[in-house]
């Protein structure tokens, strides 16, 4: 509850901050209080899905204390370590490797689809995903919180910065380019996650990070687009006039055409 307190506030802030700063000028269907509507019902989907599975991870990371085992373990790290290890690893593993493979992946881009269908990015668009997409995101952070043994502590400070990380690299908020420009040379910064969501390939195979830049710099999956020439949707897989229609979004991974999905 304290970490969602936490989260919620800067939310709250950066909804309001777009008003007077955005990066694209956004054309809402109905109202952006309608769009953060729709994108909330989605969050509350997936978090009754997140909770449910959240026990389990609790249970590996228990398992991995009492059993030593882990790659903080085998290296007998220090706390400052295994924060830093649980920082990065997870953001590997939970963030840039499940979205590549996402992206790669057929049945797991029918999922994600929910999340690249929305025509207005901003801070409420980090909320939106489908439900199963909860699962997915699940296997792997929990792979990576077992394969480096990380305790529930350092699990918790990764999520929470990769949840501040997403709010704030979604949000409609124009920087300073150079000051976009410097946060992106090790962190994501809000135009360099904005070119992940331009509606065009090869544009939206790209720039898969959470929270580190590190990875699509070293892996060959960084790309650069100026902001001016940024347009949010999809040019197939999905009708986008109907990014803004709950019952739409979570059938979805069953109506797309699996056609398109091979082109």
């Amino acid at each position: 509850m304290h970490r969602l307190a936490f989260l919620t506030l800067p939310i709250l802030i950066l909804w309001f901050v777009e008003n007077g700063f955005p990066l694209v000028r956004m054309h809402y269907k109905k109202s952006k209080a309608y769009h953060a509507a729709i994108n909330f019902g989605l969050t509350l989907c997936h978090l009754v899905v997140h909770a449910a599975l959240a026990t389990w991870l609790v249970l590996v990371s228990d398992w991995c204390q009492a059993n030593q085992f882990g790659l903080i373990h085998w290296f007998a790290m220090p706390v400052w370590a295994i924060v830093l290890t649980a920082v990065l690893g997870l953001d590997f593993f939970g963030g840039w490797l499940v979205h590549i493979l996402e992206h790669k992946v057929p049945l797991l881009w029918r999922i994600h689809v929910v999340h690249h269908a929305d025509n207005n990015v901003d801070v409420t668009t980090g909320l939106r995903h489908h439900p199963f997409e909860a699962i997915n995101r699940w296997i792997f952070f929990t792979a990576g919180a077992f394969l480096l043994g990380l305790p529930v502590y350092a699990i918790m400070i990764s999520q929470t910065l990769n949840s501040m990380f997403t709010m704030f690299t979604h949000a409609n908020i124009a920087l300073p380019q150079w000051l976009d420009k410097a946060i992106s040379y090790i962190f994501i910064s809000p135009n360099m996650h904005k070119v992940h969501h331009h509606w065009k390939q090869p544009y939206t195979d790209s720039n898969y990070g959470t929270t580190f830049s590190i990875w699509d710099r070293l892996l060959g999956t960084y790309t650069f687009l100026e902001p001016e020439n940024l347009r949010y949707g999809l040019d197939r897989y999905y009708n986008n006039s109907e990014d803004e229609k709950l019952g739409e979004l979570i059938k979805s991974p069953f109506t797309i055409d699996r056609n398109n999905l091979q082109q």
